[in-house]
């Protein structure tokens, strides 16, 4: 008995639909693509539960006739290609001739659409792919696809769908990304009866970036553009100081088309290289414009990935075009006033013009550094040195240093650690006596113990005691309202993970609602200070959204984490004396203080040996 079988056609058709149709956010993709192929001016996008029940994309494009309503929902039906020259230069969204059929397959359609030369337009009503009825409609001219009880037909379909929010959030992200990619159509969205998006359709691509990405993030770009080759750049990069901690604000387009492209993203941030953070990531809006035969877009059912004919020339396109508008930004006289007053925190007045003695000097010298931890400026310190040098000229060499700018030495090549400086992890002795020596960098303790020097970092090490905290407490984690509640600056898909999770964020002290589309914090972890809820719940969400821990208690761990690190002490911030002492008396007491949460040590060695052997007395 034969056991290979010709699969019937709706079975085929409805694998189909699964390649192109994931959730209503991919109908919306689809639908809107078309519309912009039309030659549309205008889109409105109207969803109920998420898009499941009920979803509406209108437009005012050069719309169908009859017989071309009825072939459209055919598979492999397109009316971009004709031949397979034509897939060298495709200069179209739509061209594989899929979208509607899988559509249809799915769902229950109900289509009116007119062209500006006919008198009536054509109205269909399609059920699993098959047409139930053509009639004639009044309808203005343009498209308008209804599609109804998505998946009514594949009910295993069904338990992979997310909540109504979730599923939303991917519709809102879907259509953001068809407005920054073509800023010259106005966009609308309506969900369940309220607009959440609208877009002026003017042209203004940093307009259509306010609209959707809000004011703070609109503020914090620098124009890109430029050409390389046949290629052109154009578009927005974010300020190094206004960098975020995923990539969620990262927006590629090659010749119109919303991408995801690893190496895209590697040219970008490879533009920051030296100039950000390690774990901070740019974000942007970036439009690579070159010639239809260099990139192909046929790679992928749903069109979100495409292969370079030379990928050494797009990297260097976005390279090279993102680090000149950093450059450029950096350039400007009025970029070196903006920068945080954490970052040059102010000195004390001085009379800097007045005479001294050599000892006053050196009072006021070590009262700079102990109040503000920062150096006098070249043009003070040489002013009070020129007047102490009229009492007391034989000291001033001694202190002249602090006038003149000082040299940075650079090996030619990176200096091999020795043996001895590798980093050992025997914990202190908790039952020994310690002398805490002082700090370096603001961020580094030194205490000795026995024969033997610690170095802690005050940072992990209050991360871990934070963290520790938080873990033993049985109850649900303190917290505190905000007096205010804060607007998080979260991407459409990261808005939706927070939302799913909202019960697990509010045992850990967070809570949070919807609020048309963007997240609202009322609440926050007491631990926690305010001006870091948002940036918490930003990193909670891009955790959340990487799919890290997906059990209960994995993820608190994983919440916890990450407040403990948002509350700790910051490498490089200056620390009183109770505060050192009381980190240190933790970490030399406690023997469970030897990494912080994410893996990093709390503390290092050099023993007398260690030093011996570098000094080479043994």
């Amino acid at each position: 008995m034969a056991k290979i079988a010709v699969l019937s056609q709706h079975v085929a058709d409805l694998i189909a639909a699964g390649e192109v149709v994931e959730r209503p956010a991919s109908v919306v993709k689809e639908l809107t693509e078309n519309a912009v192929d039309a030659g549309a001016t205008h889109i409105t996008v109207e969803i109920q539960n998420g898009g499941m029940t009920f979803l509406r994309v209108t437009d005012d494009g050069c719309g169908m006739s009859r017989e071309d309503a009825q072939t459209a929902f055919l598979r492999h039906a397109t009316s971009k290609i004709r031949s397979a020259e034509d897939l060298e230069a495709i200069d179209t969204l739509g061209f594989r001739g899929e979208a509607l059929a899988a559509t249809a397959a799915v769902s229950r359609i109900r289509l009116l659409t007119k062209q500006a030369e006919d008198a009536i337009g054509t109205a269909l009503s399609l059920e699993g792919g098959k047409i139930l009825s053509v009639d004639d409609a009044g309808c203005p001219n343009g498209t308008t696809m209804i599609v109804q009880d998505l998946f009514f037909n594949t009910p295993a379909r069904m338990k992979f769908m997310k909540r109504d929010t979730a599923e939303s959030s991917a519709v809102l992200a879907a259509v953001q990304h068809q407005a920054l990619a073509h800023p010259e159509i106005a966009f609308s969205l309506l969900r369940d009866g309220q607009e959440v998006l609208s877009t002026a359709g003017d042209g203004d691509l940093l307009a259509a970036i306010y609209q959707i990405g809000g004011r703070d993030f609109a503020a914090s770009l620098c124009k890109v553009e430029g050409r390389y080759d046949d290629l052109s750049l154009r578009g927005f990069v974010t300020k190094p100081s206004a960098t975020r901690g995923s990539r969620s604000s990262q927006s590629f387009y090659v010749n119109g088309r919303f991408v995801k492209s690893k190496l895209l993203t590697a040219a970008l941030e490879e533009a920051y290289r030296n100039s950000i953070m390690v774990g901070r990531f740019p974000g942007c809006v970036l439009n690579l414009t070159l010639p239809e035969r260099m990139v192909d877009v046929n790679v992928h059912p749903a069109k979100t990935e495409v292969k370079f004919l030379n990928e050494r020339t797009v990297f260097d396109c976005v390279h090279s075009g993102v680090q000149a508008a950093l450059r450029a930004e950096t350039d400007r006289p009025e970029a070196h006033f903006a920068r945080p007053k954490a970052e040059a925190p102010a000195a004390p007045k001085q009379e800097a013009f007045r005479t001294m003695s050599v000892q006053e000097y050196k009072k006021l010298a070590d009262t700079l550094h102990r109040d503000t931890h920062v150096r006098p400026s070249p043009n003070v310190a040489q002013a009070i040195l020129q007047h102490a040098a009229e009492r007391e000229p034989a000291m001033l060499e001694e202190h002249a240093i602090l006038a003149r700018p000082q040299p940075v030495v650079r090996s030619a090549a990176p200096t091999p650690v020795p043996e001895t400086q590798q980093i050992t992890m025997t914990p202190p002795a908790a039952d020994a006596p310690y002398t805490l020596i002082g700090e370096v960098l603001d961020t580094y303790l030194i205490v000795e113990q026995a024969k033997t020097v610690y170095f802690i970092d005050k940072h992990a090490a209050h991360e871990r005691i934070l963290f520790e905290k938080l873990k033993t407490q049985k109850t649900e984690i303190a917290a505190q309202m905000l007096l205010v509640p804060e607007t998080a600056p979260l991407s459409p898909e990261e808005a939706a993970t927070v939302l799913e999770n909202r019960e697990l964020l509010l045992r850990c002290g967070f809570d949070v609602e919807d609020f048309g589309g963007a997240v609202l914090i009322r609440q926050i972890p007491a631990d926690l200070a305010p001006d870091q809820a948002a940036p918490t719940l930003t990193a909670l969400a891009s955790d959340l959204l990487d799919g890290k821990a997906l059990d209960p208690n994995s993820l608190r761990d994983e919440l916890l984490h990450t407040v403990a690190c948002k509350a700790a002490i910051k490498g490089g911030w200056h620390t009183s004396a109770a505060e050192r002492e009381a980190l240190v008396r933790e970490v030399m007491t406690r023997d469970d203080l030897k990494h912080c949460p994410h893996g990093r040590p709390i503390c290092i060695q050099l023993t007398e040996q260690n030093l011996e052997k570098q000094f080479k007395r043994t």
